[in-house]
């Protein structure tokens, strides 16, 4: 994906979003300046074949002048307004008869030419002629077009930005100098030079420098990220106010955006139950439309009604009938909920996913990685008499320095977290399966487990044991101090909770939703995680082979399950969840098991993907329902059954009706954009 390979992508149908293709289709590929442009010369066109038409001529007293030709100037506009305005439609309903999906454009173009062919006789043969119905038709409905394609464009609008955020050039240090150079023609291995406020170029690690980075175009997180030496950027992401030198890892579409586009791409392609429904619906009208517009001309014939006025019936049926909103009722709430989601630090893979959320009994979480982070951290330290926390910690974390276990990375990132002063050990010594000894300073300082206290006869004080063996019970790790043989503290680590966990699991409990955790942890730690969290149910002890199972029970009890891990030896269980949700996917975005994807560790994003699935779901019902609801009225108007009562719809103010629905339809779903999650 070098970045305008990328942007045309978008734009010409790989990875376009659903919206788009059906536009696309629709269209042939015609742009919105290309509608708005027929729509002025159609309408300039229109007037004065409306002013020198009867019905003008017998609302308003009014009579055209007259002038050699002036009999033909209606043909001769009407035929260019046909040609012109109305070429797109009937090349477009070509298109749809070609590929056996009769629909919108069908319709529209059969009933332009119905107009158009019945006015050219009308014209010869001294009859009433339609050629003001058929102009004002044709410009309505490219007005109703452009207006439509302007909604869509603008539903489409975030997803457009996500190719935009690449810079066009890169600053490139090669041979001691930096110099510019396209983005284009970048290469793995190369290091570049972000400027603060700057588009970071590619994906890639930190070699000089630190700096706060906002990601929240490509992860949702709108708090900036503090980066420093060693650790991974993200293409398109914005620097701060420090100067960064990156070496690239990945460029074109091994990129962490180029991912997120396909999987928005992969997702917009999918079609949701109710896009199918529509689809079905939107045939069924379109079938009905012609068999109605056919039954309605045979019925005004056989009655006695002019031809003209029959024709004018056909005309407006098939008009009113056009299944637009319908097909675009679903598609662009789709769309739009998609980039959405995207905006917000979660991919959709597969619609249906996003759709079935809505339905979601219980979440299931596995633990590790999950809601805790996967690595150890300080939970409590005891000490004793006068001896503060913080020297009890400096001392272990004065041991552990030289030791690269993860029990004693984590004790050394307490203290470093604490500011706290370490000393250099010496005569360092590991105790084989006890722990370790140092010298520091005069003393001698020994950290290890219950094993070394045993071997060096050092009991633990009698007023702390009960908090020791809790600890013990929780699953948590304790480590022991002693210093010259005697006990100074202990310091307790567990894989440690996020802080987002708590508040994600309150949520899901606010909205109605239970949880459940899985592990392959002891029964303790289980239990431990599960009351600090407030889970409803968790299953201790679980071999990963066994994790699809348990989703299986639950759906035995009738739940609807989503599933919630790591994407790694959650897979099966993933799969057969009822919606799979991989965690903790950072730039890997590649997760084939998952429905939706997480960029970032926060399982409150789980909240969000449920709130999404229910805005989507309500804004397609309301599309649906305005798409469909209308037809039950206009097209027996449009018949002509309140024809005795004087009520005609003529086929102008049907093609007005038809666009207004569309463009409602439209309307309505952008302002999903505005809902926040």
């Amino acid at each position: 994906m070098q970045h305008e390979h990328s942007r045309m992508n978008i734009h010409e149908g790989h990875g376009m979003p659903a919206t788009a293709q059906m536009s696309a289709g629709k269209h042939a590929g015609h742009s919105t300046a290309m509608f708005f442009r027929k729509f002025w010369v159609s309408l300039i066109l229109t007037v004065p074949v409306v002013l020198s038409a009867d019905v003008f001529e017998n609302v308003f007293r009014w009579s055209p002048p007259d002038f050699p030709g002036s009999a033909f100037l209606s043909l001769v506009l009407g035929s260019i307004v046909f040609f012109y305005g109305g070429w797109v439609f009937l090349a477009g309903a070509w298109g749809e008869m070609k590929g056996r999906l009769p629909g919108m454009m069908t319709l529209i173009g059969m009933a332009i030419t119905a107009a158009y062919l019945w006015s050219v006789y009308a014209q010869f043969a001294g009859a009433e002629t339609l050629f003001w119905e058929l102009t004002t038709l044709i410009t309505i409905m490219l007005l109703g077009h452009w207006l439509e394609m302007r909604a869509v464009s603008g539903a489409q609008g975030a997803l457009k930005e996500l190719s935009k955020l690449l810079p066009d050039v890169a600053e490139v240090v090669r041979n001691g100098k930096t110099e510019s150079i396209p983005i284009s023609e970048l290469k793995e291995g190369d290091t570049v030079l972000v400027k603060p406020g700057t588009r970071i170029p590619a994906d890639g690690t930190i070699l000089v420098g630190d700096s706060d980075v906002n990601e929240s175009m490509v992860t949702g997180e709108s708090k900036p990220v503090s980066k420093k030496d060693g650790d991974a950027v993200i293409a398109g992401t914005i620097n701060g106010d420090g100067a960064l030198k990156i070496s690239v890892s990945n460029i074109g579409e091994k990129t962490f955006l180029a991912g997120v586009m396909r999987l928005v791409a992969q997702a917009q392609a999918s079609k949701s139950r109710l896009q199918m429904l529509s689809d079905r619906a939107a045939l069924y009208l379109t079938v009905i439309a012609v068999a109605g517009g056919l039954i309605t001309l045979v019925a005004w014939l056989l009655a006695g009604a002019d031809i003209a006025f029959a024709v004018a019936r056909l005309v407006a049926v098939l008009v009113i009938a056009c299944p637009h909103a319908l097909g675009l009722a679903v598609p662009l709430v789709a769309s739009i909920s998609t980039t959405k989601a995207a905006q917000n630090g979660f991919l959709v893979k597969q619609r249906l996913a996003l759709e079935a959320a809505r339905t979601i009994d219980t979440v299931l979480f596995d633990k590790t990685g999950t809601l805790t982070r996967g690595a150890f951290g300080v939970i409590d330290i005891w000490s004793v008499d006068r001896t503060r926390k913080d020297d009890v910690l400096a001392l272990a974390a004065s041991l552990d320095a030289l030791s690269e276990h993860p029990i004693a990375r984590a004790v050394v990132a307490e203290a470093k977290k604490r500011g706290l002063a370490l000393n250099e050990p010496k005569k360092f010594e590991a105790l084989k399966g006890r722990g370790v000894q140092a010298m520091l300073g005069d003393s001698n300082v020994m950290v290890g487990g219950s094993a070394l206290l045993e071997q060096i006869e050092v009991q633990i004080p009698v007023e702390m044991t009960p908090s020791i063996q809790e600890a013990s019970k929780k699953g948590q790790t304790v480590i022991f101090v002693v210093q010259d043989r005697k006990f100074i503290g202990a310091v307790a680590l567990a894989d440690v909770i996020r802080e987002e966990s708590r508040e994600a699991i309150a949520k899901l409990k606010k909205a109605g939703v239970k949880t459940s955790m899985i592990t392959g942890d002891s029964e303790d730690v289980a239990r431990w995680v599960s009351d600090e969290l407030g889970i409803d149910e968790y299953f201790a002890r679980v071999l990963p082979s066994e994790k699809s199972e348990k989703v299986k029970e639950l759906q035995r009890r009738g739940l609807k399950v989503a599933m919630v891990g790591d994407g790694i030896n959650d897979a099966p269980s993933l799969t057969q969840a009822d919606v799979g949700i991989a965690i903790g996917a950072g730039t890997n975005v590649a997760i084939e098991s998952a429905g939706i994807i997480l960029v970032r560790n926060d399982p409150r994003d789980i909240v969000k993907i449920i709130k999404l699935s229910h805005m989507t779901y309500v804004k397609m019902i309301q599309n649906l329902f305005w798409a469909t609801g209308y037809n039950i009225v206009a097209l027996p108007l449009a018949a002509g059954v309140l024809a005795f009562r004087g009520v005609i719809l003529q086929p102008a103010l049907a093609a007005v009706f038809m666009s207004a629905s569309t463009v409602i339809v439209a309307i309505n779903a952008v302002l999903l954009r505005r809902r926040e999650l």
